[in-house]
């Protein structure tokens, strides 16, 4: 697809909330793969605020970007956390720079050890309700130019009032359930994952794709399957290795 047409599905993929079996994991994986797609970075990850306003990591778009984003949380430190916290964009940050990283020190030297050169955090946010943070890492010392930064920032924008709807349309109280169900939905998906990985002795990475494959071929939900497969009731042979 051109880049116009895929910013004319990322906005289908929104109006697709507006549907009562929205899977929420799947729609923030989705948007992991549009910005790597649009922006030509090298990973995403997707922080969502509990209802305390703390942020959980709900989506990543690789192994290591997850465990990355996993050690911003448990320091409570990295241009996720502080663009959440004040609502505000970063970008352009070169992790290598003790200046423009002094807020995140450990953040910055965990991120190069993992092969990152530059990253950048978006707000999710609508008005004054923030929702959490979107965040681009790159492996190459390359800035992200005004065109695609106003890329991502829609991106997110988009990934922001898809979340709102939904929540406002199953009911007033949907943000709490959602979030719980996304959390739990996502230790499913890493027990899954792990299932997978040690049968076939592959990397999560590709034990992931295999599973979202064939929850897609199968037009079933993403958590749905994986406990399936951790009770037993499918066999990890049905599952299809890429």
């Amino acid at each position: 697809m051109t880049r116009e047409e895929q910013l004319l599905a990322a906005m289908v993929d929104a109006v697709d909330t507006l549907v009562d079996d929205f899977d929420l994991i799947d729609f923030l994986h989705q948007l992991c793969d549009r910005c790597n797609a649009l922006l030509d970075i090298s990973a995403v990850g997707v922080m969502l605020a509990d209802p305390t306003g703390k942020l959980q990591l709900i989506a990543a778009s690789n192994e290591h970007t997850r465990l990355l984003e996993l050690f911003a949380l448990q320091t409570e430190q990295g241009p996720c956390v502080e663009c959440h916290r004040h609502g505000t964009a970063l970008l352009n940050i070169a992790l290598k720079s003790p200046q423009e990283t002094a807020a995140f020190p450990r953040f910055a030297e965990r991120a190069r050890a993992t092969g990152f050169a530059t990253t950048h955090a978006l707000p999710m946010r609508l008005r004054r309700q923030s929702v959490g943070a979107l965040s681009l890492f790159d492996s190459r010392e390359q800035k992200l130019g005004d065109s695609d930064a106003r890329v991502a920032q829609a991106l997110a924008d988009v990934a922001t009032i898809a979340i709102l709807q939904h929540r406002s349309v199953v009911h007033g109280n949907i943000e709490r359930a959602q979030l719980r169900a996304a959390l739990s939905s996502r230790i499913l998906i890493e027990q899954a994952k792990g299932i997978l990985a040690e049968r076939w002795q592959s990397t999560l990475g590709e034990a992931f794709d295999a599973l979202r494959h064939h929850a897609r071929a199968h037009q079933q939900s993403l958590a749905g399957l994986c406990k399936q497969l951790i009770d037993g009731s499918i066999e990890p042979s049905a599952i299809q290795r890429p």
